[in-house]
């Protein structure tokens, strides 16, 4: 299994998380082909790691509203 080192990587906030800091996701755009995400409550907790392409795909579904079962 590899180790990424996700110290020093810089997270932006979500612009769909809400603005009360309830649902809140921080993403990472400091990889070229990971995206990986943490909740914004618990930034020493662990983040979750996805493929870019991914990634992608689920942001455009959830802009176009498009999730199945959404």
């Amino acid at each position: 299994m590899r180790t990424i080192d996700l110290s020093t990587v810089t997270w932006r906030k979500s612009s769909y998380s809400n603005s009360d800091g309830g649902q809140c996701i921080e993403v990472s755009d400091d990889f070229s082909t990971l995206v990986p995400v943490r909740d914004s409550k618990d930034p020493h907790g662990p983040a979750l790691l996805f493929d870019a392409a991914t990634w992608s795909s689920f942001v455009t579904a959830v802009r176009g509203g498009t999730l199945p079962g959404a």
